[in-house]
């Protein structure tokens, strides 16, 4: 029989890993602004480092410090470089869908891949909205991956809404807005996460949300915006923070300090 000893109290200051989503776009946004961005807290799981990779093959300039943080050395709105290879985004539906957005405004051709779980994931509510903004997309039947975009200079503003709450068309689309001439709407009608529309204006980006009567949101972005470089620490996940949490609200008698949640 397998007998367990009862765990004493846990007391102490928790560090823990840096919030994904907000990693992905820190990285797109430091290297598509003008000057050099210092992130701290980066996430450096494999589908960051992919993200990482992806950008650096296009121009972007990003190196990792001793200290751990990381300089991404930015090129500016239109100024990514065409790839000699494949971006292979791994096992990361975040950084494929939003660097669709980021992409297509970009006056080059790009082929996307990923892992055999990302090539079963469905792309066209993403190419779909960007496609009536100029981009075009080849894909595989269905939508799947591996996929081929050819951005344009010339992107049209489109009004968008949503059919399915997702964060990550309403970026992708917000992403494409930034090289679109005038102003894309895109209409949630129920809230998602909007770490996007914080970052843009992080980075200079001119963004405007108006809440909806139905409790969803109007979300307009400017294009052709000069983004200039901003230093950021990410959060912590708080998907990470529950695992120490449930511990230490399962042992009597423990305190825990876990700073820099998102």
């Amino acid at each position: 029989m397998l007998k367990s000893n009862l765990s004493k109290n846990l007391t102490g200051k928790i560090k823990l890993p840096g919030d994904k989503s907000i990693s992905h776009r820190a990285i797109m946004l430091g290297s598509i602004a003008i000057g050099r961005t210092i992130i701290n807290g980066l996430l450096e799981g494999e589908d960051v480092l992919a993200t990482i990779a992806a950008l650096s093959s296009m121009g972007a300039v990003i190196t990792k410090c001793d200290d751990g943080s990381w300089i991404v050395d930015g090129v500016g709105l239109g100024g990514l470089v065409e790839p000699d290879d494949v971006l292979d985004m791994g096992n990361s539906g975040t950084a494929a869908r939003l660097l669709m957005g980021l992409l297509a405004g970009q006056d080059m051709i790009c082929f996307i891949n990923g892992d055999a779980s990302l090539r079963t994931r469905p792309m066209r509510r993403v190419t779909d909205p960007l496609g009536d903004m100029g981009a075009e997309f080849t894909y595989r039947k269905g939508g799947f991956m591996p996929l081929l975009i050819k951005g344009s200079d010339d992107l049209i503003a489109i009004e968008y809404k949503m059919p399915v709450a997702s964060a990550q068309v309403k970026s992708a689309v917000l992403l494409a807005g930034l090289s679109a001439m005038g102003k894309t709407v895109v209409i949630e009608s129920k809230p998602t996460r909007d770490h996007t529309e914080r970052m843009l204006g992080h980075f200079g980006g001119e963004i405007e949300i108006e809440p909806m009567d139905d409790g969803g949101n109007r979300i307009t972005i400017t294009g052709l915006p000069e983004l200039t470089a901003a230093d950021l620490t990410v959060p912590s996940d708080p998907s990470s923070a529950a695992f120490p949490m449930v511990a230490a609200i399962s042992t009597e008698d423990s305190h825990i300090t876990k700073p820099n949640i998102g």
